[in-house]
């Protein structure tokens, strides 16, 4: 189990994988400082994936608004569908 704001029962090496991948894209891209690091961003959308929380409730529990929400978890909806 991997510790965050909601029980997330998936895989470690899963959460790993999304991470690594969001580290490459932003590293492609040259992205500036972030709120959450790649690896809380990576729990955030697998949070939303697999608890179906609002994003009024991920901001709140990562400690980010509901846009930043929003938009870090279709970053990384992207990420892993590309």
């Amino acid at each position: 189990m991997v510790p965050c704001p909601a029980t997330l029962d998936v895989p470690h090496e899963l959460v790993g994988h999304v991470v690594w991948l969001g580290y490459e894209q932003r590293r492609a891209r040259n992205t500036r400082w972030r709120r959450l690091g790649c690896f809380q961003q990576a729990l955030l959308a697998l949070v939303h994936l697999r608890k179906s929380k609002t994003f009024a409730q991920l901001g709140a529990g990562f400690g980010i608004s509901q846009a930043t929400a929003w938009r870090y978890v279709d970053e990384t909806l992207d990420v892993l569908a590309s």
